[in-house]
């Protein structure tokens, strides 16, 4: 297990500022979701689902439902990601997971009702990059639609694993918005205390053949100042039109 001081050592040498961010619906705003799956998030789901209660990956479905359900309320546009794959396609380094039409490639149980929502555009990928899953046969691209119809400004992006599925569409998205591939997108923003990542600490990794060790809150920073680097904007605090109400 990484140090408490080691966590702290890091934070202070790569530091990742974070600000408030305050949603009223004057500007386009997008709700990226990822991965909210029942294969990464709920206990003993499987091969990579935490094997014991995980406060990270708790707290961060307790934030994407009480997200989500704003958006819902205000109308405004939500583009789900679901980890689903086919069966004889493996991804590597990773054993079989989210494996399509399973339990585990679904939504999990606070967020299953997103799949009756109008507002909400379900995408379900194949690969780690949501971006690159995006991507159909004739080549057209079903976020990038999804941005330009709903002339999405900005893309509020959380959910799992920070510092693989998450960052890898951030970057992503970020270099399709430099390309101007994403227009009128300006700004890509992750809500930290909406994601989340894995935990394997390096002595439960050193007994599994092949695998290196995550530790959780270390990845999940790391994660965070990577996606800050390549021009995201991280906050650690969403308040929602609703809590501005009287």
């Amino acid at each position: 297990m990484v140090s408490e001081k080691i966590i702290d050592l890091l934070k202070t040498e790569l530091p990742v500022q974070q600000e408030s961010l305050v949603l009223t619906g004057e500007v386009a705003t997008g709700l990226v979701l990822i991965d909210l799956v029942n294969g990464f998030c709920t206990v003993g789901a499987g091969n990579l689902a935490p094997q014991v209660p995980n406060k990270q990956i708790e707290d961060m479905i307790d934030e994407s439902v009480r997200i989500a359900r704003s958006f819902c309320k205000n109308k405004w546009p939500i583009f789900a990601f679901i980890d689903s794959h086919h069966p004889d396609i493996p991804e590597p380094p990773y054993p079989p997971h989210c494996i399509a039409g399973t339990e585990e490639s679904k939504l999990v149980p606070a967020l299953e009702w997103l799949e009756n929502e109008p507002n909400v555009t379900i995408r379900r990928k194949d690969c780690i990059d949501g971006f690159l899953g995006s991507i159909e046969k004739d080549g057209s691209n079903v976020f990038v639609d999804w941005v330009r119809t709903n002339q999405i400004k900005v893309a509020l992006v959380l959910g799992i694993c920070t510092d693989i599925c998450v960052l890898d569409f951030v970057g992503s998205a970020l270099s399709a918005r430099n390309r101007r591939m994403l227009v009128p997108l300006e700004d890509v923003i992750v809500y930290s205390e909406a994601c989340a990542t894995y935990d394997l600490p390096v002595y439960v990794a050193q007994t599994i053949e092949g695998a290196i060790a995550h530790p959780q809150e270390l990845m999940h920073h790391i994660g965070l100042y990577i996606a800050k680097g390549r021009g995201a904007k991280v906050v650690s605090e969403v308040i929602c039109d609703t809590q501005l109400m009287p």
